[in-house]
């Protein structure tokens, strides 16, 4: 497996940038001095949940059947659709409604870092490449870190960006994760129109 594509494939899904205003609208009503413990206890839990769907992922797929092919078009679809949201976005954002008082894995940590595309990515590249659970804990802990470390960094980076800027910076990695949804559909079609 390809660690650096990994990497980067991971990363565009989670889309840390493009989450910055959504985490720093939610934590608007915690208090500031608890604003970075919560943060952090948030990318923890993310990181609990990605670690879960890598170890048990397979054992899911095995208990529903599924085939890689159809992991490969429905992945590409969701992921198309969640690229088509990121270059057109909707209101409300993710999110949702904001929520009164301290958020508590939901939606910060689920589904804003580790959404359903983030997991259904994980169980495509793990079964893109089986018995290579190393290199995928190593890219899914690598991606986990830069997101990590760029939602930390979220009120940095909303003063250096501003919201045009993240806005631009999105809607980039929209068109780029479009790219990586088309590609992951085209894979899975090839395969399966090869299969007897």
């Amino acid at each position: 497996m390809d660690v650096s594509a990994a990497v980067i494939t991971l990363l565009l899904i989670m889309d840390p940038i493009g989450n910055i205003p959504p985490f720093l609208s939610i934590l608007k009503s915690v208090p500031v001095e608890r604003r970075r413990l919560v943060l952090m206890r948030e990318i923890l839990f993310a990181y609990g949940v990605l670690l879960v769907f890598l170890f048990l992922g397979r054992y899911l797929l095995r208990f529903l059947r599924l085939e890689q092919e159809t992991l490969s078009i429905a992945g590409g679809i969701v992921l198309f659709l969640i690229a088509l949201r990121m270059v057109f976005p909707r209101e409300g954002g993710v999110a949702g409604e904001p929520l009164e008082g301290e958020p508590f894995l939901v939606p910060l940590a689920i589904p804003l870092f580790a959404g359903p595309s983030t997991l259904a990515a994980l169980l495509l590249l793990q079964q893109n490449s089986p018995g290579d659970n190393t290199s995928l804990l190593i890219a899914v802990t690598i991606a986990w870190a830069i997101g990590g470390a760029i939602l930390l960094s979220s009120t940095f980076f909303y003063r250096l960006l501003r919201e045009r800027g993240l806005i631009a910076i999105e809607r980039l990695m929209g068109m780029l994760l479009v790219m990586v949804s088309v590609q992951m559909l085209v894979n899975g079609l090839k395969t399966l129109l090869r299969a007897p």
